[in-house]
């Protein structure tokens, strides 16, 4: 027998034990788990989270060195325009990476919800609306984006470059920095970004010295993805109680859950249809739906990913581009993505990890409880732009929603992350 056959069996028998012991239980068990059940408990928990997938477009992305740098970034509040904002003004580790605000807000206000980077790791896309392919690409859209920390990329690279700090540990991960001293050649400020002034100054700059600044500050992004990558969710009870159900005695999970997180669980595998979009043990499948969530007050729709695939698409710091340091180009999910008009108003599939520290809800903060957002999905409402695919009304009871409530709470738990991550260095 192989050792995949051979893991298979166990992991049946092992799935037959804990439906009999369950069954076992009798009337004081409010739910009982049937085969599938337990087989959908089992992918759904964190147990089965899969190895730390490599980043081939990034080639320090586990390289230690690179994530004390990215840790130091990543809190640097003199990596911004007014030297008040830093990548955890809105991504706070107290607060599981996210702010507590319906919009970010640095510089201005951010146009969106800030979502939490625990486990983005596994994530093909990042943002809301998937404009990003990769962690390091996405860690250097705030950076220039005027709402956020309102910098431009000559004006970050040449910081590190004059930094003696940062400059001697980039030079020993990535090797010498180009000089970027003659002003001439590398203005004060220059990036293709909306400002006029700024765009002027990088168009006149020769190509190599533009890929010159393009390189550093690219390598700046993935030391922040070597930081980032090691940001992942913990055990939560509800982990702990699937564990115990497929232990081969039932008897071991009493306790764990409430009776009302029990139900609620039944509720989110079966009649809730919450598996749908939220499955796999991060609770997501990445993927891009329209819920009909409601407009931000005073907002017109949110397009949502049918714009995020243009840019992801155009982005130079994308799996295909220049700056990718995989030479075989291995993109799958760019080369193939989907652009049909079913993704008009769709965004991407958040975690339901922590939701407990991560209010408030929707790309746009528009649902400030749990309730509030299983209130709308139960009334299925017709979606403002584009079709809402949870057209059909769930019907639940107020129990149930509270019910549902109750287990979605049971989500919650510390990071897996050690303590000296999770603050400034």
């Amino acid at each position: 027998m192989t050792q995949v056959k051979r893991k298979t069996s166990i992991a049946i028998a092992a799935i037959f034990l804990a439906t009999l012991a369950w069954q076992q239980l009798g009337p004081r068990s409010p739910a009982r788990w049937t085969e599938l059940d337990l087989m959908v408990l089992q992918r759904l928990s964190l147990d089965s989270l899969p190895p730390l997938p490599t980043d081939p477009t990034n080639a320090v992305a586990d390289d230690p060195r690179a994530a004390r740098l990215g840790h130091q970034f990543f809190f640097d509040t003199r990596l911004s325009a007014n030297g008040a904002v830093s990548c955890a003004t809105c991504h706070q580790p107290e607060r599981r990476f996210t702010d507590g605000l319906a919009k970010g807000r640095g510089i201005g206000l951010s146009g969106r919800n800030t979502r939490s980077i625990v486990g983005t790791a596994y994530s093909p896309w990042l943002y809301w609306d998937g404009r990003r392919d990769s962690q390091w690409a996405q860690a250097l859209s705030p950076v220039e984006d005027p709402a956020e920390h309102g910098a431009n990329r000559m004006q970050f690279v040449r910081f590190i470059a004059n930094d003696p700090d940062y400059r001697s540990q980039y030079e020993v991960i990535f090797g010498p920095l180009p000089d970027f001293s003659d002003r001439t050649r590398f203005p004060d400020a220059a990036a293709p970004i909306a400002n006029s002034e700024v765009s002027a100054a990088w168009l006149g700059m020769t190509d190599e010295d533009r890929k010159s600044v393009n390189r550093t500050y690219a390598n700046i992004g993935k030391a922040i993805a070597a930081y980032e990558r090691l940001i992942m969710p913990g055990p939560s009870r509800f982990d702990v109680y699937v564990r115990a159900l497929l232990s081969g005695n039932g008897k071991t999970a009493q306790g764990i859950l409430t009776k009302d997180e029990i139900l609620g669980l039944q509720l989110f595998i079966n009649e809730a249809r919450c598996t749908e979009c939220h499955n796999g043990p991060l609770l997501t499948n990445n993927e891009f739906h329209n819920t009909g969530i409601l407009s931000f007050p005073g907002e017109l729709p949110d397009r949502g990913r049918i714009d995020g695939i243009k840019k992801v698409l155009s982005d130079p710091f994308n799996c295909l581009g220049d700056y990718s340091d995989d030479p075989e180009k291995r993109c799958a999910e760019l080369t193939y993505v989907r652009t049909g008009v079913e993704l008009i108003g769709a965004s991407r599939t958040p975690s339901l990890r922590n939701l407990g520290g991560t209010a408030p809800y929707s790309h746009k903060g528009q649902n400030e409880t749990i309730a509030g957002l299983l209130d709308l999905y139960n009334r299925a409402p017709l979606a403002m732009i584009g079709h809402n695919e949870a057209e059909q009304k769930l019907n639940l009871s107020r129990r149930e929603l509270k019910q549902l409530e109750a287990f979605l709470n049971a989500l919650d738990a510390p990071l897996a992350t050690s303590e000296e991550w999770l603050s400034a260095p």
